[in-house]
């Protein structure tokens, strides 16, 4: 759904610009609040996750394709602020470094893509939360459907911003029915690859899954015939050896990301994914304008001068995934770094 140059007029592009810088410097500060020593790296690793999965389009329609948004997942693995803040670091790598995603549209992306998606899923999530049975399926069903919903919402706010600012005379019942209804069928997609993802996250360690944190059931002990709460426990401090499985996991999790990314993503759908599509036959892509990076060396997930397809996409999504883990994890650990040096000595104490 990466909206490039020309479809959307300047004043809009503006205002969106405005608008996700805003949401940035917001989600900035609740960041803070959401990263500790386990999210602080996971967040990077999500970041990067979501960039490999993207480079994977699968079929979902005659002639169209589909690939991950990731605000669901990232919401639910990080926290909605860290969430936004995870796409939009994709999104800014994708569209400075391989020419996906306009510049002067970045702001329409992330107000989509990154803003919409993240808001939209962790509402749903939340709200189902709060009515299922507590417990690690109810989490992965929650993710499920808020994933699924969380696609049409992106489809439907894009129609909105292209009604505002659209630079073609496409009527706007037309591409509000196509877009909502092949990103109904990507939103399955979607929903599936977040389930799975939270799901195996959740059964190796639930405790760095942020959507899922106070869900534990507070004990009860009869006393006198009546039901009250147990007192908790005193805080027992983790032995360094019961931490390595968070380290086990960042780097798994890496390692699926580089494999997808540099293997898998080979064998991806070549099919229009569901913007391209809708633009394709409503006849909106011919106000598509060339995209300032074109030149790029990794523009279009490709290496410049390797002449191997096979061999030029594996790199460039190799590299798109160590730069983005690298700038994510950057970006986290220090508002984490800002979280503590806010932190007064009276609060440590």
């Amino acid at each position: 759904m990466h909206v490039p140059d020309g479809f959307i007029n300047a004043p809009v592009s503006a205002v969106t610009g405005v608008v996700a810088a805003g949401a940035i410097a917001v989600s900035l500060k609740g960041a803070r609040r959401e990263l500790d020593e386990k999210t602080a790296p996971l967040a990077g690793l999500v970041a990067a996750f979501i960039f490999a999965v993207q480079m994977l389009n699968f079929p979902v329609a005659a002639g169209t394709s589909g690939h991950l948004l990731g605000g669901a997942l990232a919401a639910i693995l990080v926290g909605p602020y860290t969430g936004v803040l995870c796409v939009s670091v994709v999104l800014l790598m994708q569209g400075i470094l391989f020419a996906d995603g306009g510049l002067t549209a970045l702001g329409v992306n992330i107000t989509d893509m990154a803003i919409v998606t993240t808001v939209v899923a962790y509402a749903v999530f939340r709200g189902l939360v709060k009515v299922l049975p507590r417990g690690r399926r109810s989490i992965t069903a929650a993710a499920f459907v808020s994933a699924l919903l969380s696609v049409p919402a992106a489809a439907v706010a894009f129609t909105l911003i292209y009604a505002l600012g659209g630079t073609t005379d496409v009527s706007i019942d037309k591409v509000a029915t196509a877009m909502v209804g092949v990103h109904i069928l990507i939103g399955i997609g979607e929903a599936a690859i977040t389930a799975l993802t939270v799901g195996a996250v959740i059964a190796v360690r639930p405790d760095l899954v942020y959507g899922a944190r106070g869900l534990t059931q507070q004990l009860k002990l009869r006393v006198n015939g009546e039901l009250v709460d147990a007192p908790e426990a005193a805080p027992v401090p983790v032995p360094v050896a019961a931490r390595t499985p968070h380290r086990k996991v960042w780097i798994t999790g890496l390692v699926a990301s580089l494999v997808l990314a540099g293997f898998v993503s080979f064998y991806a759908s070549a099919s229009p994914d569901g913007l391209e599509k809708v633009a394709e036959d409503k006849g909106i892509s011919a106000a598509a304008e060339e995209h300032a990076a074109a030149d790029s060396p990794l523009a279009d997930y490709g290496v410049k001068d390797v002449s191997n397809a096979r061999l030029s996409g594996g790199l460039a999504g190799v590299i798109g995934v160590g730069v983005t883990v690298v700038a994510g994890t950057g970006v986290f650990w220090a508002v984490r770094r800002r979280r503590t040096t806010d932190v007064s000595p009276s609060q440590v104490a």
